[in-house]
C-alpha cells in the first residue's frame, strides 16, 4: 500500500483509508465477528488510517475498533469526530463542554489515550469556527488529539480556521458522481496543506462489485431517501454508469478499484476512505493505488462519467442542512 501524508505536519498514512461507519450498521445488518475480519484485512492490504465516529452506531463503531485494538495491537491512525447530536431534533454543537465530553466517550471506546484526527463532524452555524478551533488547539496541546479536521465545510470556513491553527484533513463527499468540491475546496486543501479526505468515495455502493440494487436496501436504509437512487433519477444513472462497469471490465479491473484510483489520480493530498462490512468487499478494492492510468484512461472516463452527470441530488432536502453550500 502507497503512504501519503495526512496534512503537511501530519502522519504518513496508507494512500487508502477505511471507512468506519458500516460496523454500526448503517448499510445493513453486521456483527461484531465480521467487522473484525474486516479490520484484520485492512491492516493485511497495509490500510492503517481508520475513521470513525461518536454517533456510528451510539459509539458502536468505535468500541468495535477498540476490542480490535486490545486484541491485537495493531498499529493505525485513528480518526472520529463529533459536533452531531442525534434527536429529535437532529442538531449541532460544537461548545467545548460537548466535544470535549464526547471526545472523552471516544477515547473510552476506543480504549486510547490520544487520537490522531479529531473531526468537527459538522459545524454549528451560529459559533464562530474560530472559537471551535480555539477549543481543539486546547485539546492539542493537552496531548488528547494530535490535529483537528473539519467535515462538509466551504472553502471559506477552512481558511478562517487554518488561519487559527493549521487544520491537518477536510472531509467530504467525493466520488465520480458527486464532484461538487473541485469547485474550490480541494484546490483550497492543496494551497494549505490540508489534506483532503473524500467519504463515500464509491458513491454510497454505486461503484461497488455487484451492482447496489436499491430495491434490496433494508426499509430503514438512509439510502432510500436519496434522491439519485429514487425512480426515475435511478434508471438513468444505472444506464449511465454501465459503459463505465464495460471500460472497468475490458481492462481487468474492478470497478471500485478504478473508482478509488481515480480519486488517488486527482492529487496527493487526497486519501479517500471507503466503507465496507465485510473482508470480501474490501479485497475488491485494496489494491487500487497499484492502477496506473494512461491519459487515454482519463480522457475515457472523463467521457463517460461526465462532470455532472448524475442524475437527482446527493442528498435529499432534510440531508442536505448539515451541509454547508459555497456554490
Amino acid at each position: 500500500m502507497r503512504r501519503r501524508r495526512l496534512g503537511a505536519g501530519g502522519p504518513e498514512v496508507s494512500a487508502i483509508g477505511l471507512g468506519c461507519m458500516s460496523f454500526a450498521g448503517f448499510f445493513g445488518a453486521t456483527d461484531g465477528a465480521t467487522s473484525l475480519r474486516c479490520l484484520a484485512a485492512a491492516v493485511d492490504h497495509g490500510i492503517d488510517f481508520l475513521d470513525t465516529s461518536n454517533v456510528y452506531g451510539a459509539g458502536r463503531s468505535e468500541s468495535v475498533i477498540g476490542t480490535f485494538l486490545k486484541q491485537t495491537r495493531a498499529r493505525v491512525v485513528l480518526a472520529t469526530k463529533a459536533g452531531i447530536v442525534n434527536g429529535p431534533p437532529r442538531r449541532f454543537d460544537n461548545a467545548p463542554d460537548h466535544l470535549r465530553s464526547e471526545l472523552e466517550g471516544s477515547l473510552k471506546r476506543l480504549g486510547v489515550e490520544r487520537v490522531d484526527l479529531f473531526y468537527i463532524h459538522r459545524r454549528e452555524e451560529a459559533r464562530p469556527v474560530e472559537e471551535v478551533v480555539g477549543t481543539l488547539v486546547d485539546l492539542m496541546a493537552e496531548g488528547k488529539i494530535g490535529g483537528y479536521g473539519l467535515s462538509e465545510v466551504s472553502p471559506g470556513t477552512l481558511r478562517r480556521a487554518h488561519a487559527v491553527h493549521p487544520c491537518m484533513a477536510v472531509q467530504s463527499e467525493y466520488s465520480l458522481w458527486s464532484r461538487q468540491p473541485e469547485l474550490g475546496l480541494i484546490q483550497a486543501c492543496a494551497e494549505l496543506g490540508t489534506a483532503f479526505v473524500p467519504f463515500s468515495p464509491l458513491a454510497r455502493g454505486v461503484f461497488g462489485d455487484p451492482p447496489l440494487r436499491p430495491e434490496d436496501l433494508a426499509p430503514d436504509d438512509f439510502r432510500r431517501r436519496i434522491p439519485r437512487l429514487i425512480e426515475p433519477d435511478w434508471s438513468l444513472n444505472k444506464a449511465a454508469i454501465a459503459p463505465f462497469r464495460a471500460f472497468c471490465a475490458d481492462r481487468g479491473w474492478s470497478v471500485p478499484a478504478v473508482a478509488l484510483a481515480w480519486l488517488l489520480d486527482q492529487g496527493p493530498h487526497l486519501i479517500p476512505i471507503p466503507g465496507t462490512r465485510t473482508a470480501g468487499n474490501l479485497t475488491a478494492w485494496a489494491g487500487a493505488g497499484e492502477i496506473a492510468f494512461t491519459p487515454e484512461d482519463r480522457a475515457e472516463i472523463a467521457r463517460l462519467l461526465p462532470v455532472g452527470f448524475a442524475h437527482g441530488d446527493r442528498y435529499n432536502v432534510e440531508q442536505a442542512m448539515s451541509v454547508e453550500r459555497y456554490c
